[in-house]
């Protein structure tokens, strides 16, 4: 759970950053979003693919150590 705790963490501060630093530039709020999640917006099928495989294997594996640990501690 610190694992999926600190990477949401480093999301959340690093995604207010790159708005802040946009906001700053003079851009509104919506604007700063659409920046925000446009490198997303081009990605192909393919790269889609691997984006939501490899998100889905880390949720997985957080989620297996995470039952082995609460298994472990009965």
């Amino acid at each position: 759970m610190k694992i999926i705790g600190i990477s949401l963490l480093m999301m959340g501060c690093l995604m207010g950053f790159s708005l802040g630093i946009d906001i700053l530039q003079g851009f509104d709020v919506s604007q700063a979003l659409y920046n925000a999640v446009s490198p997303f917006r081009v990605m192909e099928v393919a790269e889609l693919f691997v984006l939501f495989f490899l998100l889905f294997l880390f949720l997985a594996e957080s989620a297996y150590l995470f039952i082995k640990e609460r298994n472990q501690s009965k």
